[in-house]
């Protein structure tokens, strides 16, 4: 049995936010009941990832059930802005998607990621959502991931305030 199980069915908000500076962001998920809100920390390219799968897997919706309404993409920024307290229950390993036609939800099922040396099998939280807050949440997290350090045009690594050492100008240092 997992070590940590938590059913949040239906959310009335479901967010990502950094926390931090570009280059030591923290990135969390964040998702609210009327009754409970949780907070997981989540990796960059976890949110990139979930919102490039979202937009897949709503399209596949879309086409198996063609008489729902599009899900849309819009959001309150004000609203999407991680809320207090932030305390992590948990480092995601991964997010998988789900779909009950009979409810019109989207399920997140997601998995604690857990050290090697740990046998406990890891906690799961099941966040219940309508297609509209999973697309929003996607383009919210596409807009947050990319509010990070500039990218270099040469290399296509990160930008340091400091200056930049690009492979492309044979180790040159590139100033802003």
């Amino acid at each position: 049995m997992p070590r940590i199980e938590i059913e949040l069915n239906p959310v009335n908000r479901l967010t990502a936010d950094a926390i931090g500076p570009p280059g030591k962001r923290v990135f969390y998920l964040q998702a609210e009941t009327d009754l409970e809100t949780v907070t997981l920390i989540a990796e960059k390219f976890q949110l990139q990832s979930l919102a490039v799968g979202a937009e897949q897997f709503l399209a596949e919706i879309a086409e198996r059930y063609p008489h729902l309404s599009e899900a849309s993409p819009d959001y309150d920024e004000d609203r999407m802005l991680i809320q207090p307290p932030v305390d992590p229950l948990f480092r995601l390993a991964d997010i998988g998607l789900g779909y009950s036609a009979e409810e019109d939800k989207v399920i997140l099922v997601v998995h604690e990621l857990l050290p090697e040396d740990v046998e406990e099998e890891p906690g799961i939280v099941r966040i219940w959502c309508t297609r509209s807050q999973l697309r929003a949440l996607g383009h919210w997290g596409i807009d947050v991931a990319n509010r990070g350090r500039p990218i270099c045009p040469q290399c296509g690594q990160p930008e340091e305030p400091e200056g930049h050492f690009c492979v492309k100008k044979n180790g040159g240092h590139r100033r802003n």
